[in-house]
């Protein structure tokens, strides 16, 4: 290893300086974006092991992850199911049994009995004797003792061909140049945070905490750090929360520097169609109309997102401010994440726009042949003044004409680099469009300042009038004839349902009912019941007219896949059936029971579960029958399944933390927007290392 020096700088220093380091191994560790000294200090634990005592075998139980140590009694092995090699250990106070499947000749001579063994694993039940299947073991020699762990061992993310002992070994050597007194430490990692802004958190420095997390002594909280919740882990979960949201702000005020369109003078084509709908707008969406249109009005774009729950109405809003971009002749585009959606809004839109003379379009992946090339003529030449699509709109093929808004539908589905296409897009010389994303996912306002820190928020925090509230019963699928009468009785009294199955096609493994199969099984039962089956794989042709024949009355239960959970409004729809529902996270569920109780009657959901339900799907679907609330909900689904799952951002790149926790630091949240105010104002140059040390190359996607 290279002596550290003074002049060091660990965000440049070059990985390999370390002892173990080549090219074939540089390869390796660039797959978990290791590429300096730095990164090591930054790639942290995800666990801890403590293997600072030997647990003596009387004592252990199952479920333990613990150091044992003792003399082999046998070896032998068994010829089952399969073949394993079973090596009996015993220290005085109790036996156990460590299990091989794979094991070579070489390895069994090695166990001879007498011998010593130190072994670590999780113990497991076993039939004579508890056991270890395939624990890490060592032959010692009895009558020595063996030096223990002096600190917890830190369990790593890690990749083919790199090892834990290898990550440990290069830690090791990355928290020598951390040095030990606190000007040799100051050299050796800049702290980009000064002490005045951490002090009323009463935090420690940035080497301390690194140095604790790496290496937690013996007796440190094991609770604490697995959880999380430890001071040097906070101080580093505070710092990483800090570098996402300076990273979205600085977003924000370069916006603020770039050049939009100004839609002004154009409210004229709002008031007509305003005056065409057959329900008032509620004092929510007018406010939120209010909003977006004084956006709409300045120099910059616009970055705003309009949260509201099932059935607030958030697409009219999303027309209006259409409506006012053509009055001041630009063009708009209205991007949804799956075709049926993307349906749904050309209908909706085509049906409240056309009879105003505007020409709506729609594009989608599978659009073919003669009518693709007249709809992309019609968005470069501007004659198609709104489109309306899925994630074709941002092909390459795509050219508008001049671009003034952007529409984006239940954002989270997309990745980072989408959104930002479609915005690049857009931009008509040094003009960028307005952007405009609507989510049916309500984030609590604390979250939203961290995930969304580059948008405006706006929020339809109202219902319609009249509609009522859906009840939700959960049921065993033992009791699937009650529900089968309960969706007669409905049909025949001239109400419609949905039958929605989370599966196409059968499957032994999930267990659950394929929709194809359902639809013909429910046709047999229900022989007076007209029923429509749709799901992913039909052409859009032929779910269209399904969906239209629905919508039409034509069809009394739909019976299809969660296709259908975003857009369809079906006011005489008053039942919905949800198979399997312990498959779905809340949020998806709750979009999908938002299809019904859209007209003035009572609508009920049925969760038709499969038992045994495990105590995580018992308490989700108990969430969901108490609460009608979509913010109490994403709240509980966040807890029960993490944001990133919820909000879609694990495979986007938008949220990739290292060692913060949305939900469990949201403590944090505060702070760090009070701390990220004083940085930009007292240092601004330390906020661009800051957000590369914990975003690294995502950092690009400041620029959504």
């Amino acid at each position: 290893m290279v002596s550290p020096g003074p002049s060091d700088n660990l965000e440049t220093l070059p990985v390999t300086v370390l002892k173990g380091v080549g090219p074939r191994m540089a390869g390796r560790l660039e797959r978990l974006q290791i590429r300096t000294v730095q990164d090591v200090l930054f790639h942290l634990p995800a666990r801890y092991e403590d293997r600072t005592r030997v647990m003596p075998l009387g004592s252990v139980r199952t479920g333990d992850h613990v150091v044992v140590q003792g003399e082999v009694d046998l070896a032998e092995v068994r010829f089952g199911r399969r073949r394993s090699l079973l090596v009996r250990i015993s220290d005085g106070t109790g036996a156990l049994t460590l299990r091989f499947f794979h094991f070579n000749a070489k390895q069994q001579a090695g166990f001879i009995r007498g011998a010593g063994i130190r072994c670590y694993g999780e113990v497991r039940s076993g039939t004579a004797t508890a056991e270890m299947i395939h624990p890490e073991y060592r032959i010692v020699d009895p009558e020595e003792t063996m030096p223990v762990e002096e600190h917890l061992t830190p369990v790593y993310p890690a990749t083919e061909g790199v090892h834990q002992l290898t990550l440990r070994a290069l830690t090791e050597q990355a928290l020598q140049y951390l040095g030990t007194g606190p000007q040799t430490a100051s050299t050796q990692l800049t702290d980009w945070l000064p002490a005045r802004l951490l002090t009323p958190f009463r935090m420690t420095s940035l080497s301390a905490a690194l140095r604790y997390v790496h290496r937690p002594p013996a007796n440190a909280p094991v609770d604490l750090l697995m959880e999380g919740r430890h001071p040097a882990q906070q101080r580093l979960a505070f710092e990483e929360l800090l570098a996402h949201h300076l990273s979205l702000r600085r977003v924000r005020l370069r916006a603020q520097h770039a050049r939009a369109p100004v839609l002004s003078g154009s409210q004229a084509l709002v008031d007509r169609f305003v005056a065409t709908l057959p329900f008032e707008l509620t004092a929510a969406q007018q406010r939120v109309n209010a909003e977006v249109s004084k956006d709409l009005e300045q120099p910059h774009p616009m970055a705003r997102l309009v949260q509201g729950d099932v059935g607030s109405g958030k697409t009219v809003v999303a027309a209006c401010a259409a409506l006012t971009c053509v009055g001041a002749g630009y063009q708009v585009a209205l991007m949804a994440p799956t075709e049926l959606l993307a349906e749904q809004h050309f209908r909706s839109f085509s049906d409240w726009l056309a009879p105003l003379g505007i020409n709506v379009v729609w594009h989608t992946g599978k659009s073919r042949g003669k009518v693709r090339g007249q709809v992309l003529e019609a968005i470069r030449d501007g004659s198609a003044e709104v489109a309306v699509g899925t994630h074709a709109l941002f092909q390459e093929e795509v050219e508008f004409a001049r671009a003034g808004l952007v529409i984006i539908d239940e954002q989270h589905r997309f990745g980072v680099h989408q959104r930002l296409a479609l915005r690049d897009k857009g931009r008509d010389g040094d003009l960028r469009p307005h952007q405009l994303v609507m989510t049916a996912t309500p984030i609590p306002r604390t979250l939203a300042m961290t995930i969304y820190a580059d948008l405006d928020t706006s929020l339809i925090d109202e219902l319609p009038p009249g509609r009522l509230p859906v009840k939700t019963v959960v049921i065993s699928q033992e009791r699937r004839e009650e529900v089968m009468q309960r969706v007669r009785n409905a049909c025949t009294a001239g109400q419609q349902a949905y039958w929605v199955c989370t599966l196409i096609e059968e499957s032994d493994v999930l267990q659950s009912q394929a929709a194809e199969k359902t639809a013909a099984f429910l046709a047999g039962t229900l022989p007076d019941v007209r029923i429509g089956l749709v799901h992913g794989r039909l052409k859009p042709a032929v779910k269209e007219t399904i969906m239209a024949a629905f919508k039409a009355g034509n069809i009394d239960l739909l019976v299809s896949t969660t296709v259908i959970e975003v857009g369809v409004d079906v006011p005489n729809a008053t039942l919905m059936i949800i198979e399997n529902p312990e498959r779905l996270g809340l949020a998806q569920l709750h979009q999908l029971r938002g299809r019904v109780g859209r007209g003035p009657r009572q609508s009920s959901c049925v969760l038709l579960y499969q038992p045994p339900l495990s105590d995580n799907a018992r308490d989700r679907l108990a969430a969901l029958r108490d609460n009608n609330d979509g913010f109490e909900i994403a709240r509980r689904d966040m807890e029960l399944r993490g944001p990133g799952e919820v909000l879609g951002t694990r495979q986007t790149g938008a949220i990739n933390f290292h060692i913060a926790d949305l939900l469990r630091d949201e403590s944090l949240l505060a702070g760090v927007e009070k701390v990220a105010v004083q940085l930009l104002a007292s240092n601004p140059e330390n906020v661009t290392p800051l957000i590369r040390r914990w975003l690294g190359v995502s950092a690009d996607y400041g620029e959504v």
